[in-house]
Order: structure tokens, then C-alpha cells, then sequence
């Protein structure tokens, strides 16, 4: 029997190997780089708010065709719509880069920018893909939070994305890559309320329309999403950041949580849970009876934001008000 499961197990591991190695062929070739979105956004008066963006692939934004389609861009768009002041993006995500380059990205950042505002994370992909130590990768993730949170800066994480969307990968890898996914995301859940931050779900929130339009919601490489997935992602990230600023109207942080659309206040790890099967789901650390902590850990409220309105990109040639990063050429 033991060498019957062992020969099993075998098989199951080369079937894998064989269905990583025909997804490798099956997407195309990869971009050569990203689009530089670093700069201002929006022509307001007062002093820019500072972004600061970490990550991976997706906040780097490859994928996209124009600085201004990036998540970044599109999120420091909304925030200055919304407060009619401007944003100054620094963007310091690298392309292929996991949880361990964090905090390099963010000393990186801290050369430029002293005191952010908000630092916005999307990581976690190359965590799975090259099967880092889950424990490694979120350890890595929660001291760049810490790191953030001492310097007085928000900081909001979009979750692992779930991987089994990518069409490109067939079963039973299809299956493995969203169970990896999925734990790797309630993890980071769990660290980065401890430490502060707010996470907002990623999951499978562009499955759907990446099944239903593939050739719209994915670039060219049937791997990175386009400008229109980047916007799907944009826009369950800006509720987001834009309540760790305080600005996001009547679903301010401050509201309490409405039972019948699914909110609560629970134990981290129970809400993380739930986070993970519902794309969207905000998670951010809160108090009971002025505790922080209860008899099963930290306590967390799991919100699920109404979306507002995100402004379009715009092509960053025109006019800084036009909403898109300054140039050489455009008016401070």
C-alpha cells in the first residue's frame, strides 16, 4: 500500500510538472517592462497626498499599454476627484518580484518619499507560482506593514489573486493553484491586520469577466490583465484607500457594519476566511468595548464598501487637470 501511494503520488507530481510546463508554452511572451506611472495626478490645491505603490507584476503594471491605466494611476486619479487635491504616485513594484522584496521596495520608496500617505501592496502571485514558504512570504509582508504603519502611512493590501483563473492552466494544477491562492490570501489577511494595515480581497474578482471576455480583460500575453482588468482591480482597491484617508463620504470606516449585506465584526482568522470567498471584501482591524484583542485574537471588522466612482484614465499628455501624471511639458 505505502508503495502503491507513493507511486500515486508520483504520478499526481509529474501530471502537475506536465501541465505547469504546458501553461509556460501555452502564454505568450512576456512584456519587457512596465509603464513608469510615477508622478502627479489631478491639479487641486493643497499639498499632494503620496502614494506609494509595492508589489509585484500587477502593481508594477505590466500588462498595460499607457502609464495611466496602471492600478496606481487609477487609483490616485479617484483619490483626486474625490478631495480635489493632487496625488504624487511613486510606484516601486517590480516585475516578478515576491513577498522578500518588499521591504527593499519600500526603503526604495523612503528615499523619496518620507512620510507616505498611503502605502498600497499587491503581492502574492510569485509567492504561489514558485512556491515560496507561506509563512516566509507573509512574515516578509507583515514587517513591510509594520515598517509602514511606524511612519504614521495607511497601508492597504490587495490580497493573492486566486490563480486558478488564469486560462492557461489546466487541471489538476487549475484546482492546486486556487487552494494555494486562497490560503496564501487568508494568510496575509491575518498578518496584516495584526499589523495595522487593511487587506481588500483580490480572489477571483476578475474570473467572471476574465471567462466571459478573455480578449478584453487579458493583455497580449494571456497571463497579465489588460487596462480594463487593471480598472476591475482599481476599483475594489479605491473604497479602500480612500477610507484610510477618511474621505470616502457616508461609507466612511466610522459606519458600522450592516449584517444583511454580509458585514461583521469577528476574530482575524474567521474573517479572513470569509474574505477570501468573496472578492471585495474589505478586512481592517477594529475594537470591541475598547479592546482591541478577544479570547480568539485580534478583532477585525469585514466590510463590504460600496463602490463609488472612478474616473477614467486620461491620457497623461494632456493638461495635469485632465487627471494624468506631469511631464516635463505640463503645468505644475
Amino acid at each position: 500500500m505505502a508503495a502503491a501511494g507513493a507511486a500515486v503520488g508520483a504520478l499526481g507530481y509529474a501530471v502537475i510538472k506536465a501541465e505547469a510546463a504546458l501553461a509556460r508554452r501555452v502564454i505568450g511572451t512576456p512584456f519587457d517592462t512596465s509603464p513608469d506611472d510615477d508622478g502627479m495626478y489631478g491639479a487641486g490645491r493643497g499639498e499632494p497626498y503620496e502614494l506609494v505603490v509595492l508589489g509585484d507584476s500587477s502593481a508594477a503594471g505590466m500588462g498595460a499599454d499607457h502609464p495611466y491605466e496602471t492600478v496606481g494611476a487609477i487609483v490616485a486619479n479617484g483619490v483626486s476627484a474625490i478631495t480635489g487635491r493632487p496625488v504624487r504616485l511613486t510606484n516601486r513594484a517590480v516585475v516578478g518580484a515576491e513577498s522578500g522584496s518588499l521591504e527593499r521596495q519600500l526603503a526604495n520608496a523612503l528615499k523619496e518619499v518620507l512620510h507616505p500617505d498611503v502605502v498600497l501592496v499587491m503581492v502574492g502571485a510569485n509567492d504561489v507560482t514558485h512556491r515560496t514558504d507561506r509563512s516566509t512570504a507573509v512574515r516578509h509582508l507583515e514587517q513591510t506593514v509594520r515598517r509602514a504603519r511606524a511612519l504614521g502611512a495607511e497601508v492597504v493590501v490587495g490580497t493573492c489573486p486566486d490563480l486558478g483563473t488564469i486560462q492557461p492552466v489546466q487541471q489538476p494544477l487549475r484546482t492546486l493553484m486556487r487552494r494555494w491562492s486562497r490560503d496564501l490570501a487568508a494568510a496575509q489577511t491575518v498578518a496584516v491586520v495584526e499589523a495595522g494595515g487593511r487587506t481588500v480581497s483580490l480572489g477571483d474578482l476578475l474570473g467572471p469577466e476574465f471567462a466571459a471576455s478573455p480578449a478584453e480583460m487579458f493583455s497580449k500575453d494571456r497571463f497579465h490583465p489588460s487596462a480594463v482588468g487593471y480598472a476591475r482591480a482599481a476599483a475594489a482597491l479605491l473604497p479602500s484607500v480612500c477610507a484610510a484617508l477618511r474621505i470616502w463620504g457616508a461609507d466612511s470606516e466610522d459606519r458600522r457594519p450592516e449584517p444583511l449585506r454580509g458585514e461583521r465584526v469577528g476574530p482575524v482568522a474567521v474573517a479572513a476566511g470569509q474574505a477570501v470567498r468573496t472578492a471585495g471584501t474589505e478586512v481592517a482591524p477594529t475594537q470591541v468595548a475598547g479592546e482591541s484583542r478577544g479570547p480568539r485574537g485580534r478583532w477585525a471588522v469585514l466590510l463590504r464598501r460600496r463602490p463609488g466612482p472612478v474616473p477614467p484614465a486620461e491620457d497623461p499628455r494632456h493638461e495635469t487637470v485632465a487627471g494624468g501624471p506631469e511631464t516635463e511639458s505640463s503645468p505644475a
